[in-house]
């Protein structure tokens, strides 16, 4: 299923929302990377995002979420994370995919590497991930 695709079937499922909101997260073509690769523990990360966005649903009164995140080899520009949110309210949408994105950046159940001309490297979450995170204490 394609990006537009999954966010026009979000679209349907949601048409009593006030206001629905989206983000796509892309691989950055900057400091030379040539592909990024996501690996993940299975057994963790399914439960780990259903249990991530049930948290949002009750934090914000969502009326649904939507947390798409691709793992395998992608190249500049693809698609990695879709996140999307329906609320009555626009600013509860707003807030829960801001919610989400900072979870699934800086405390998810996927590993991150980069390959460039030089080889593979692991990415660690930044220090800015971290403080992302921690607003939402």
């Amino acid at each position: 299923m394609s990006v537009g695709e999954a966010l026009a079937a979000f679209n349907a499922a949601h048409d009593g929302a006030g206001g629905i909101v989206s983000f796509l997260g892309k691989v950055r073509p900057e400091g030379g990377v040539r592909a990024l690769e996501l690996t993940h523990y299975e057994p963790l990360t399914l439960p780990g995002m259903q249990d991530l966005a049930e948290k949002a649903r009750e934090r914000f009164d969502l009326a649904g979420v939507l947390a798409w995140h691709r793992i395998g080899v992608m190249t500049p520009a693809e698609a990695i994370v879709l996140v999307a949110t329906a609320a009555r309210h626009r600013r509860n949408a707003f807030e829960a995919a801001d919610f989400l994105m900072d979870h699934l950046k800086s405390a998810a159940w996927l590993w991150k590497r980069e390959r460039r001309d030089d080889g593979w490297h692991w990415i660690e979450a930044r220090d800015q991930d971290h403080e992302d995170l921690a607003r939402w204490n």
